[in-house]
């Protein structure tokens, strides 16, 4: 399916045996099915290099069923923690380094069970995890990207709506005046059906755009030469309204990013509640790229479930990025692509439940392959 994402997706390009798909050049999965496929995207770093930034040293007693640790994470670094299930990896990251982290940040004690942790320089700890953001239906990829308050502001100072006294609050579906009175600005409705569970449908007068009809014919001219209305553009696309757009810097700026997330077949007025894992992921990154992050550990829990390897190789450009400024990006992962573009694995195991809860192996990917006793080894 595909060829693209939402707007640009839809459509059947091929299919067919592995062997047909691979050879086939509509298909956008064809090339990581071929033999040709390079996983490493990101620069090689040299062993020798690895901890010249620093270095977080974690030591911790046991825990559950994982063994006293003694971890060396390279600051500056993509670091991903590799190993079977129940081997340990969420253990040590989740439920050991990110407390200890806040809590020396914060100058708390250490939990029970962390006997020691160094991080000269770290003073904040930020988990990207797969969690819903937010249950507020109000809350939009407009509303979260800061996007949505610049663009009531621009349509405050229109012609349309100086001439009915519009200010940029009437414009919020939230509490302003242009939203939908029938949904109270949610976009839907509930029925209450006897026996049943409430059920939601789109608003029937404002059909899900959450304004009222009034909003409508407040227009502005784009940079494309076209007229639009607000609700017109939270029903659109980021990339289309990156397009037809021009000469709102902040908005653009601000649009640019979602893209070089990956996420730009979102709508603006998409509900931020029911976007999946690896979306909220991304979009929580949004308000972080770009700022200088030298002081700062980003932990990921298994970003890469439910992408395509087309989106695996954007978010490693995502990680490359917070790195390139100063970040330290520690990633708990089982997918190879991820793994191969490390710049150091620390690989739990052997196996898992009491047959784990061990470092088996750490350094390079190339390191770690040469290590019989790491099962990840052998499938790098």
């Amino acid at each position: 399916m595909g060829k693209g994402a939402g707007a640009d997706g839809g459509t059947v390009i091929s299919e067919g045996t592995i062997e047909d798909i691979s050879k086939n050049p509509q298909s956008v999965i064809g090339p990581f099915l071929s033999d040709q496929y390079e996983a490493r995207i990101r620069p090689v770093l040299q062993t020798a290099s690895m901890f010249e930034k620093g270095t977080i040293h974690l030591e911790t007693g046991t825990i559950h069923t994982v063994h006293p640790l003694d971890v060396r994470i390279p600051m500056g670094r993509l670091t991903v923690v590799t190993g079977v299930s129940g081997s340990g990896k969420t253990t040590m990251v989740l439920e050991s380094l990110i407390p200890a982290l806040k809590a020396k940040i914060s100058g708390q004690n250490l939990p029970g069970h962390v006997k020691n942790i160094e991080a000269e320089g770290i003073t904040q700890v930020k988990l990207i995890d797969a969690t819903p953001i937010g249950i507020n239906v109000r809350s939009t990829v407009a509303t979260y990207a800061n996007v949505h308050d610049e663009l009531r502001k621009v349509y405050a100072k229109t012609k349309d709506a100086k001439e009915r006294a519009f200010k940029a609050g009437d414009f919020s579906y939230n509490t302003g005046k242009l939203r939908c009175p029938t949904c109270d600005g949610t976009g839907d409705i509930s029925l209450d059906v006897q026996f049943l569970p409430d059920v939601k449908i789109p608003c029937p007068d404002c059909r899900g755009s959450r304004y009222s009809r009034d909003a409508f014919d407040i227009r502005r001219k784009a940079k494309d030469g076209n007229e639009y209305s607000l609700p017109e553009l939270m029903n659109m696309s980021v990339d289309q309204v990156m397009h037809a757009l021009g000469g709102l810097k902040l908005v653009q700026q601000r649009l640019q990013v979602l893209h070089s997330l990956g996420l730009g077949y979102l709508t603006l007025g998409e509900e931020t509640p029911g976007l999946s894992g690896g979306e909220a992921q991304r979009l929580k990154l949004a308000s972080e790229m770009g700022k200088g992050q030298s002081d700062a550990v980003f932990v990921f829990d298994e970003p890469t479930i439910g992408l395509h390897p087309q989106d695996v190789k954007t978010l490693l450009l995502v990680f490359q990025t917070l790195i390139d400024h100063g970040a330290t990006v520690v990633v708990i992962e089982h997918d190879l692509d991820v793994i191969k573009n490390a710049d150091y694995i620390i690989d739990m195991g052997p196996g898992g439940g009491k047959e784990g809860g061990r470092i088996v192996a750490c350094g390079t990917p190339d390191e770690i392959k040469q290590i019989d006793e790491s099962i990840t080894g052998h499938y790098i």
